[in-house]
């Protein structure tokens, strides 16, 4: 039978547990505004009932508070970490594609593609007229060289954008590492806390706003498990494993961490031909072991940043491996075959058999046609016999796929108009190219030094008699007469020491020597090495405007202006094919409908996740979130019921007043 005081023990349980109810409760209205903090609970149960000798078998004891707890479900954690991914993602893919939006709009305030390059064939219209016009010619030759000038600064433009990404490749590395040392500490503590039997609430709160943090930056994945005695597998210890994973590797896995580090791409590591250098690769630090930044699934905005950084759109060379040696292999079945379209860099990486190898140099052959029919890259390493054998036939690709049209596709898009419009250029403004006995483009302005015999053509045949005059006479001229070379050329920006490797296994020359004729030394063996960046005019006629071919050799009279190159130029405005199927004029449309395609789906994603995320957000909420009127009503419900125990002990009181004061016996 319970004690004669029973009533007071219960009455006292009552009064405790709603203490600790009004604590909790006050506890949750001073974090409503918390970031990450998730609503906590008493959690009771009634007291172990006492046996009763009587025919109600046993008596209640009261209540108890066996803990306070978070209010958090997982599935909505698991779902707001997926999307978050989705939509950092997007955000900051849109935020990069707004940039190079800008950078190819045209405006009122702007002056783009289709402004310079309309004044500048104007500028060629009036010259048809009166070529002979010093001021005309100057007003063309300014036009000219302000279109050069256009793709200068925007190519230099997005340069610096990738430099900037690359920039912000590094930070979010760093904080992905300081998350992940606040992850490990934060485990370390909470199971402290938990082995002795409590709960860290707040610790916990701490732990899953990192990962919303971390889940913005990649993709995540929680998993917690429970600790249990070796001894005992029943037994709790009450510690967690707990483990994170991005990108599907593992960060942290309890008590230990995975550092990240960031390692810049050397010059023979590049991928695409116009990217800078330094680019960041991600390593593990423990290992070197690449990090994939990039997986086929998931998002998050390092992703983001590695696609519009180093998106190609899987434009770059593929092919398979017809032949090596110990020091080069040999690729043929090429997914590249134009010279121009040609963006691989002079040095750069192979993937092959799922290894990566690096290359010093390459050359080429080409067909009849002019078209790329193999490819030899010239290796970093030494082959072994036995990797040798194993390469042949294998698929090989030249640095990454991304399949994205980032910056390296926007470079190489204008690297491809340039060179089919300046070769298409030159080739009116020069006339019939012509050949040494060895293949090599004879230079323009050395005509003079060579004989009917000792001239070729593409096909390899020698020039003699009439074939000899005709070769000449096709040749452009300048005002005075005088042979001429390209209009168009490039800049000496390159690695000199790579120029051979545009010289050599080239079965038929079918492509033109981009010189400048004023600098004998400035050789450009193919226009592969003529980029957006370094695109320019010849010095010469830079300098002279009379340095400019309207006419042919041997055909300028004095006092008569002849102008019937000009007239083979003109059509190169909107007629002639140049860039994917249409005129030069379609240039910027076509790629600016490439950026807003792009752009577009990005904002079209971004508003799609970031109304899902509200959506989760809410339901979030609607668990760990606290409600000021759902704390205030529990306040409420606290308080009368600490009030009722209250009641209790008092009216015990009386009874036991009268059960020993005013009881005789």
């Amino acid at each position: 039978m319970s004690s004669t005081f029973f009533g007071l023990t219960i009455a006292a349980s009552g009064l405790n547990t709603s203490q600790a109810q009004i604590n909790t409760t006050a506890n949750n209205i001073s974090n409503v505004n918390t970031d990450g903090y998730s609503r906590q609970t008493v959690n009771t149960v009634s007291s172990s009932a006492l046996r009763a000798y009587a025919s109600w078998g046993t008596t209640g004891t009261g209540v108890e508070a066996v803990s306070v707890t978070q209010r958090r479900d997982l599935y909505y954690d698991e779902k707001y970490w997926n999307n978050q991914a989705s939509l950092g993602f997007y955000t900051k893919k849109q935020y990069y594609m707004n940039q190079i939006e800008d950078y190819f709009n045209e405006n009122n305030n702007n002056t783009g593609f289709t402004t310079v390059y309309t004044k500048m064939f104007n500028s060629m219209s009036s010259m048809q007229g009166n070529p002979g016009d010093d001021t005309i010619r100057k007003q063309f030759v300014s036009g000219a060289k302000q279109l050069t000038e256009y793709f200068n600064q925007l190519s230099t433009k997005l340069e610096e954008l990738q430099n900037n990404i690359n920039d912000e490749i590094k930070t979010a590395v760093d904080s992905i590492n300081s998350v992940s040392e606040k992850i490990m500490i934060l485990n370390k503590q909470i199971n402290t806390i938990e082995q002795g039997g409590g709960h860290a609430n707040e610790l916990r709160d701490q732990r899953a706003l990192l990962i919303d943090e971390l889940s913005d930056i990649v993709d995540v994945k929680v998993t917690e498990s429970e600790v249990r005695n070796n001894n005992n597998p029943d037994m709790k210890t009450g510690a967690t494993y707990y483990t994170v994973y991005i990108n599907g590797q593992v960060l942290v896995d309890t008590y230990e961490r995975y550092e990240l580090t960031v390692q810049s791409r050397e010059t023979e590591q590049k991928h695409n031909q116009c990217d800078i250098d330094g680019l960041y690769e991600i390593i593990w630090a423990k290992d070197g072991n690449r990090f994939n930044a990039t997986p086929s699934s998931g998002g998050g905005s390092l992703k983001a940043m590695f696609e519009v950084r180093d998106g190609n759109n899987n434009e770059n060379m593929h092919g398979v491996v017809s032949d090596d040696s110990p020091t080069s292999i040999t690729i043929s079945g090429l997914s590249i075959t134009d010279l121009n379209e040609l963006n691989m860099p002079t040095k750069g990486s192979l993937d092959v058999n799922n290894k990566e190898y690096t290359y010093h140099d390459f050359s080429f052959k080409t067909d009849a046609d002019g078209a790329v029919t193999e490819v030899t890259f010239y290796l970093e390493q030494t082959l072994s016999v036995s990797e040798q054998d194993g390469l042949r036939g294998k698929a090989l690709q030249v640095g990454d796929d991304v399949d994205f049209m980032g910056i390296p596709y926007y470079q190489n898009q204008m690297n491809l108009f340039l060179r089919n419009f300046c070769q298409a250029f030159n080739n009116v403004e020069i006339g019939t190219e012509v050949y040494d006995a060895d293949g090599n483009p004879i230079l323009l302005k050395d005509f003079e030094k060579y004989v009917e015999g000792q001239v070729y053509n593409a096909a390899g045949v020698a020039l003699t008699g009439e074939e000899f005059e005709k070769a000449l006479k096709k040749m452009g001229s300048d005002l005075n007469d005088n042979r001429i070379g390209a209009f168009f050329i490039a800049q000496d920006k390159m690695d000199q020491a790579n120029e051979h490797q545009m010289r050599g296994n080239v079965s038929n020359a079918t492509f033109y020597s981009a010189q400048d004729i004023n600098d004998p030394d400035k050789k450009y063996e193919s226009y592969y090495l003529l980029t957006a960046k370094n695109v320019t005019i010849a010095k010469e006629s830079d300098k002279n405007a009379d340095v400019f071919a309207t006419t042919t050799h041997g055909n300028y009279s004095s006092g008569v202006d002849s102008a019937e190159l000009v007239v083979k130029l003109l059509p190169l405005q909107t007629k002639e094919k140049l860039f994917r199927g249409g005129g030069g004029n379609a240039f910027l449309q076509c790629i600016y409908s490439d950026v807003t395609v792009d752009t577009q789906e990005c904002k079209i994603f971004t508003k799609n996740f970031e109304n899902i995320g509200t959506s989760i957000k809410e339901q979030r909420m609607s668990i760990s979130g606290v409600d000021e009127d759902d704390e205030a009503l529990d306040l409420m419900k606290f308080q009368n019921a600490y009030n009722l125990a209250s009641k209790c002990i008092s009216v015990f009181q009386e009874i036991y007043d009268r059960l020993i004061l005013n009881t005789g016996v």
